[in-house]
């Protein structure tokens, strides 16, 4: 057969998964190791689902996740450290999370990274409002405007940069965050894990939320559950830092941490500010 007598469709590809292909070849360099763990997130979906009844709100269940992310990596700021090309651990006290989102572009569904800047010291509330903004406004954040232009650079100067970026941190940090999170999730129900190939030294990626049976006060109850994969550097972070994180993490989120009405009133926000 022909391929002239073969139905299919030619697309040009497109120039924004370059920075896929560069950041998963640079990320097959690491020594990751990947850890597959389930959060009870039942209370925390009660709390967003009363906010929503209350307000008619909906409020950003990402901006949760990454007010404990702050707060857990906040207890040990290892959990982001990374080594220079000098062989220093650099340790930040602010929590940048570059977490990818869906936005539409010329018409068309796209994801675009954006940085959150010390989502340790912000509230569930403010972060659910940065993201909204971002969301409505993705084409003049610096992020679009920088993987507009970095994107029409040549293959060998993008690789060129990512090798330089990923051996200082203080660049990294500015062009990339310390810390990625990533939602495959919410694009699909059930429970499911994703397995990334990082270039972070911590990466989050949230897979599926499922029903199932739980154990809650010795009584079997239906509980939600959200899949995480927790990806570590393991140059940088041992085992032992690693399960405490998890441990931390998972006592935030499964207290809904940061949910109190009195947190996530669009009053808290502006008295903060």
């Amino acid at each position: 057969m022909k391929p002239q007598d073969i139905d299919y469709t030619v697309l040009p590809y497109p120039r924004s998964r370059q920075l896929m292909a560069d950041g998963g070849r640079m990320g097959l360099r690491k020594h990751t190791i990947h850890g597959l763990v389930e959060f009870d997130i039942t209370c925390a979906r009660e709390a967003i689902r009363q906010h929503k009844e209350k307000t008619g709100e909906t409020l950003s269940f990402s901006a949760f996740i990454l007010a404990c992310v702050g707060q857990a990596i906040d207890a040990d700021k290892n959990m982001h450290g990374y080594r220079s090309w000098r062989n220093q651990l650099i340790l930040f006290d602010e929590v940048d999370v570059n977490m990818l989102f869906e936005v539409e572009v010329g018409g068309k569904k796209m994801i675009r990274p954006y940085i959150l800047r010390g989502v340790n010291k912000k509230s569930v509330r403010a972060l659910h409002e940065e993201i909204r903004a971002f969301q409505n406004q993705h084409e003049s954040s610096q992020e679009s405007k920088f993987i507009n232009w970095f994107v029409g650079l040549p293959g060998f100067l993008r690789r060129l940069f990512l090798w330089i970026l990923l051996k200082q941190p203080h660049l990294l940090k500015e062009y990339y965050g310390t810390v990625l999170v990533s939602s495959i999730g919410m694009f699909g129900t059930g429970s499911g894990w994703g397995i990334p190939v990082p270039n972070h030294s911590l990466q989050l990626t949230l897979g599926g939320i499922a029903e199932k049976p739980g154990v809650v006060n010795h009584q079997l109850a239906v509980r939600e559950y959200l899949c995480v994969t927790i990806s570590l550097d393991h140059d940088v972070i041992d085992g032992a830092p690693a399960a405490r994180f998890t441990q931390r993490l998972k006592d935030l989120i499964e207290s809904g941490y940061g949910l109190g009405a009195e947190d996530i009133a669009p009053e808290a926000h502006a008295l903060a500010t």
